[in-house]
Parts: structure tokens; sequence; C-alpha cells
């Protein structure tokens, strides 16, 4: 697969480079302080990172002074699997190189699927941290030539944690956790009762 990088004019309809924030304290924090595992883990909120100063900085210039929360996303991985959606920007930020595979909710269609040929991927280096809109479709990042990857998550306070209540119906029915459409491929390996909607190959980026 094409791996592009987010310095590419490409990369605009789905994020941009946050530029005017040091997150060298995160990524040390990150490499010293969160897991490496074989698969992919996935902690919405962890003390070690929030209590670094870049979280006030994050809440009042990426958020706006709204509540946050950073946690991680840390593992092995090539495969697509599955796309989310939320209705806020994503931050992500490289504390290894990782690649993103991402798509546009404008082209889920009326009955909630999406054609997986239409994934982008592209290359975040170590360091470099993105926003990635709330119109762009992502999921767990991909190992850059088979190494493990992590990537801090930022997101307002709340997402991706257990819901409240039961979802059913239209678009309700892709909501898999507080602030979470979920959209998921048949060899993703998702917990049952989720969202098939990808259709074509699980992209790969070996």
């Amino acid at each position: 697969m094409n791996i592009q990088k987010v310095t590419d004019a490409s990369f605009r309809k789905y994020g941009k480079i946050v530029e005017n924030i040091d997150f060298t304290g995160l990524v040390q924090a990150l490499n010293e302080k969160t897991p490496s595992p074989e698969d992919v883990v996935y902690e919405p909120s962890v003390e070690a990172l929030e209590e670094l100063p870049v979280y006030d900085e994050l809440c009042t210039k990426a958020y706006g002074e709204l509540p946050i929360q950073i946690g991680f996303c840390n593992g092995k991985n090539h495969l697509l699997n599955a796309l989310e959606y939320h209705r806020s920007s994503e931050i992500n930020v490289a504390g290894t190189d990782a690649i993103l595979l991402l798509g546009l909710q404008k082209d889920v269609t009326e009955d909630f699927t999406y054609d997986t040929s239409l994934v982008e991927a592209f290359l975040v280096p170590k360091g470099t941290a993105v926003e990635l809109y709330a119109t762009t479709l992502h999921y767990a990042p991909c190992s850059v030539d088979g190494a493990g990857f992590q990537v801090a998550v930022v997101l307002p306070k709340g997402t991706n944690f257990p819901l409240e209540q039961t979802h059913a119906g239209w678009e309700d029915q892709l909501i898999t956790a507080k602030n979470k459409w979920l959209i998921g491929h048949a060899e993703g390996g998702l917990p049952e009762g989720a969202h098939i909607g990808l259709v074509g190959e699980n992209i790969s980026v070996n």
C-alpha cells in the first residue's frame, strides 16, 4: 500500500500537524511509562500522561478550555479491521513512528457501509502530533516495518468510556462507547453486535 506523509497536501482533508505545543515530555512519558505489547492495547485516560504540563496546554490551546483526557494506543498491528469517528477532533502524538489508515465520513453510505478502497495511509514520524478532524474515519495505528508503536490519544473527557444507555437503529447502531461510532470489517475480530459495514479488503500496510 502507498504510505504517504502527514506533510503531504493529501493529508489536509483529514487533519493537520499540531505545531504550537511542545510534546517532548509526552513522547518521553509514552516511551518510559506505557507498555509495548504484542497485541493492540488502548487506554483512554492515563494519570501518568495527564499529570504532565502539556495537559493544560492541550486543554487551553487545542480544545478551547474543554476538559480532556490523554490515553494511549500501543502495540503491533498491520490491518485496518474497523473505522471509527467522533463528534470531536482527536489528537494523536507519535511516541514511535506509526501509520494511520484514514477515510472520510462523507463517504459512508446511507446504510452505513464504507468502501475500504478509499482508505489512505499516512506515516506519522516519532515526535509528531496530528489533529484528526471529527469527520475523519480512523482506528488503531499500524506498525512500521513490523515494529511496535506507541501513540498518545487526546480526546474530550469521557470519550470511549462505557455507555450508560442502549443504542439501536439508524446511526445509533454504530455507537459502541461514549462519543464513538464504529464500522467494522467482517475479518476485524470485533465483538458480537458491532456493526459490520466495511466493504472490500481488510487493508494491510504490509
